[in-house]
């Protein structure tokens, strides 16, 4: 990583923690408070666990719909053939083990007012809540494409049944097809996802299906990493060269405005009509579903929150993280949602016990695989600080770096392994 070690980031993410979250101390007392957390992803499950940790006193209950839980990060593995959805799927049992009530159960509506959480089935009070409900797509913004169209023309932006479909039409790909991928607006899930879902695809072809290529069609002019992926790209893919796998073009020229379901076919903002043999189409997103419903959002279909906290400016005793919220400053990635449970977990046990919170820290590592062997990143460290343009509440970056655009050989192997070895830390840190 460029201006910033690795041991650096480390040492700097630990004592984050430490002061931010573990500053807590683990025999305070919540009285025997009730906190339901709405759900089981990676922002609500990181919450649940270390409230029950930072109090067992407390009555947790975590709300999922879905007995299982696949992980959005390492999915487009699943795509090139890597993994297998089993290698990125959950259970709660760990969860259940901490002594966290696991409701299997989906959220019909939030009382703000009554205190209360309503699922098909029941109907649970709460002291506080948490809110975790990750993202919904504006399928209204692409004329021909709505959610059941989605069904046959996946985006797969919720790692599930989706994920599957797009891999299958891969593999039915024939060779000397065209992949297209239209990511979406700014802000959305993942930055990066898109353009390593691309680089992903492209290992699988340039392995099975050489005479086949992928057109990214971007309504941004730049991306998150751009210079590192477009170098693995020319590494690995020969981008920008007549035998390129991968063509991206970006700006409102590219936007994605019209799909045509049965032929496969994209219209961009120019007017040109791509033909692709398997697209993936990204919607632009907002918050999830719930959060309109409970009355959580704003005119922008975000989450207002205090940075501080996570608490809801609109509703008191709700906290909304992860990828709904407007974490200012901040990253939507898994990174990210996990630090926020972190922080608002600290923040809601102090609350309950009445004592000041300690200061607040944040962190997140991005991960990418261009390739076999082929790993980039970016880590950075926060802290709660103001706009200096605006003098509004920022979340500020203390530190961080990107992996060095002149990295050797060994050390793009390395990120790969320092990539798989992050999977597997965050996923017990949540889940075991």
């Amino acid at each position: 990583m460029s201006n910033f070690s690795r041991r650096s980031f480390l040492k700097a993410s630990a004592g984050a923690t430490a002061l931010g979250v573990l500053g807590v101390p683990f025999i305070a007392k919540g009285a025997g408070a009730k906190v339901v957390v709405v759900g089981g992803g990676t922002g609500g499950g990181t919450a649940a666990k270390y409230i029950k940790m930072m109090d067992p006193s407390i009555d947790v209950t975590l709300i999922e719909k879905n007995e299982n839980y696949y992980t959005c990060y390492m999915s487009n593995e699943v795509l090139s053939g890597v993994r297998t959805m089993d290698d990125i799927k959950h259970t709660y049992d760990g969860m259940k083990g901490h002594g966290i009530n696991v409701v299997i159960d989906e959220v019909t509506a939030i009382d703000p007012e009554g205190k209360k959480v309503k699922t098909i089935s029941g109907e649970f009070a709460y002291d506080k809540l948490v809110v975790s409900p990750g993202v919904d797509f504006k399928y209204d913004e692409i004329e021909g494409y709505d959610e059941k169209v989605a069904e046959e023309i996946p985006h797969a932006w919720k790692a599930g049944s989706q994920t599957v479909t797009l891999r299958k039409q891969l593999e039915a790909m024939e060779d000397g097809g065209t992949v297209v991928i239209c990511p979406p607006t700014n802000p959305f899930r993942c930055p990066p996802g898109p353009y390593e879902r691309a680089s992903q695809i492209a290992m699988y072809l340039k392995a099975k299906k050489p005479k086949s290529k992928i057109i990214i069609q971007d309504p941004k002019q730049k991306f998150s990493k751009m210079g590192l992926f477009t170098q693995g790209w020319k590494d690995l893919y020969g981008y920008e060269t007549e035998n390129s796998m991968i063509e991206w073009s970006g700006g409102d020229d590219s936007a994605l405005v019209k799909v045509d379901a049965a032929t496969k076919t994209i219209t961009n903002g120019f007017g040109d009509e791509i033909k692709a043999d398997v697209l993936n189409v990204i919607p632009a997103q907002k918050a999830g579903k719930i959060a309109f419903d409970a009355g959580l959002t704003n005119d922008k279909g975000w989450c207002p929150v205090d940075l501080g906290t996570f608490e809801s400016t609109i509703h008191k005793d709700i906290y909304v993280i992860g990828d709904s919220s407007v974490a200012t400053g901040m990253p939507k990635s898994g990174y990210a949602a996990n630090s926020q449970g972190k922080v608002t977990a600290a923040a809601i046990v102090a609350a309950l016990k009445g004592t000041e919170m300690a200061k607040q820290a944040y962190v997140n590592t991005c991960y990418s695989i261009v390739g076999k062997d082929y790993g980039i990143s970016v880590a950075a460290v926060y802290e709660l600080g103001k706009d200096k343009e605006k003098g509004t509440p920022k979340i500020t970056k203390l530190s961080g770096g990107l992996t060095a655009t002149d990295a050797s050989a060994e050390t793009r192997a390395r990120e790969v392994q320092y990539a798989y070895s992050w999977y597997n830390n965050i996923t017990s840190d949540i889940f075991k």
